[in-house]
C-alpha cells in the first residue's frame, strides 16, 4: 500500500488567507471591478469581508476612489487577491484625479471599445462569421 504524504503546500484553499487577515488587500471581481480594502474575514467558500473597502478605477495612468466603506464578496466573484505592498504601491507612476472626472473618462473608454466591438462584429459577419456576444455575459 501506497504511503500518501499530506503537505499542506500542495493545497490553495481558502485556508491560506489566514496570512492575509487585517491587511490590505486587492481584490479583482469577475466583472473587472477592483477593490483595496482591509480583509477582516472570510469563510470556507472564499466569502470575503473587506473593512475601510474603495473601489479603485484605472484609466491609462490615472485613477480615481469611490469609497464602499465594509464589503462583503462572494468567493465565486473572486478573481484575484493580493496583498498591498504600501512601498511599491507608491512608486507606481500613477496620479489619482477626482471621481468625477475618471468616472467620465470612464463612460467615454467604454463608449468607445463598445464602438469598436460593433465595428468588429459587423465586419466578422459580413464575412459569414456569427457573433454571440451578449452585454451580460461575462466569460
Amino acid at each position: 500500500m501506497d504511503t500518501l504524504i499530506q503537505d499542506e503546500s500542495l493545497f490553495t484553499t481558502s485556508a491560506s488567507l489566514v496570512d492575509s487577515v487585517d491587511k490590505r488587500v486587492l481584490v479583482l471581481l469577475r466583472d473587472g471591478k477592483k477593490l483595496i480594502g482591509v480583509l477582516r474575514s472570510y469563510d470556507q467558500f472564499a466569502n470575503l469581508v473587506l473593512q475601510e473597502t474603495i473601489e479603485r478605477v484605472y484609466i491609462g495612468e490615472a485613477f480615481g476612489d469611490i469609497e464602499r466603506g465594509v464589503f462583503i464578496v462572494r468567493g465565486e466573484n473572486v478573481v484575484l487577491m493580493g496583498e498591498i505592498d504600501e512601498e511599491i504601491e507608491d512608486l507606481l507612476p500613477l496620479h489619482q484625479l477626482p471621481v468625477g472626472t475618471i468616472l467620465a473618462a470612464q463612460k467615454d473608454e467604454t463608449e468607445r471599445s463598445r464602438r469598436l466591438e460593433k465595428m468588429r462584429h459587423q465586419a466578422l459577419h459580413a464575412q459569414g462569421f456569427s457573433v454571440d456576444f451578449v452585454d451580460t455575459d461575462f466569460y
